[in-house]
């Protein structure tokens, strides 16, 4: 297991700080490579990375396929920028997943960690498939934790506190499906699909470190939505239910126990 350690990053004007999302850059991008593995195409051209975020992975796609022309696309201006500086040799377009669309087919599309923030996948994945080349590929990892403490503490507290009435209706990543209705959704679809899931065991280190990760995503739309005032009693209120849930072991260490959910889904020749 790695040990990471950390310091905390101040929220940009946007929400999406990208220097606070890369404290635990090694285990958000175990999980990415670990999928890249699984992807057997030999020499693709065109690749898009869908939810590039700071393009770190888009870096290593283009460094993995070198003769490929990639193409990065996320809705977070902040994270763009940080993506160019990331990969200068990769294209960077703003835009939303729900309606994206390429001006040619890919022969790859790789989202890392990003598909969990919107809903509709029972159209959106199908969706994606279809906008491959003959015999793409479309590899999606996501997490898997919106039943974990994680997630759900922060909607235990909302209505608990000085910040209810900011909090009310804020939500984060919508729940995803399970494992199954994902493979009745592409498998009639695809030529091949292959299907898993990991739980990651990340060995945090440091205080609060459970809210230090959730603040680079999970509770982000939390800590925006609320006032200046509020967003430091709120986050101390978050850490002290994390801590409990996620306690430090004697050697200092937070085991943070990640649930991912994979999928690789090979397009019809």
């Amino acid at each position: 297991m790695m040990v990471t350690s950390h310091k905390p990053a101040v929220a940009t004007q946007e929400g999406w700080d990208p220097m606070q999302y890369l404290c635990f850059g090694d285990e958000r991008l175990r999980p990415a490579l670990d999928m890249m593995a699984r992807v057997k195409l030999t020499a693709p051209r065109r690749i898009v990375d869908l939810g590039c975020g700071p393009g770190n992975v888009t870096a290593i796609l283009k460094q993995r396929f070198p003769g490929a022309a990639v193409t990065g696309l996320d809705s977070s201006a902040a994270m763009l920028e940080k993506a160019r500086l990331a990969a200068p040799d990769c294209h960077f377009v703003q835009g939303d997943f729900l309606t994206w669309g390429p001006e040619e087919p890919p022969d790859l599309i790789y989202s890392n960690a990003a598909l969990h923030w919107v809903d509709q996948h029972a159209t959106l994945f199908p969706r994606l498939l279809s906008l491959l080349a003959p015999s793409g590929v479309l590899a999606v990892q996501m997490p898997a934790m919106h039943k974990a403490p994680l997630r759900t503490l922060p909607y235990f507290m909302g209505p608990k506190g000085p910040w209810a009435k900011h909090l009310r209706g804020v939500a984060s990543a919508p729940d995803i499906l399970e494992p199954g209705e994902y493979w009745d959704i592409l498998r009639p679809r695809a030529a091949t699909l292959d299907l898993w899931e990991t739980v990651y065991m990340h060995a945090l280190q440091g205080e609060n470190a459970v809210g230090e990760w959730a603040t680079g995503s999970s509770l982000r739309p939390f800590l925006d939505a609320l006032p200046a005032d509020l967003r430091a009693p709120f986050r101390t209120a978050y850490d002290a239910e994390a801590n409990r849930e996620y306690p430090r072991r004697p050697d200092g260490i937070t085991l943070l126990p990640f649930r991912r959910i994979f999928i690789v889904a090979q397009a019809p020749p």
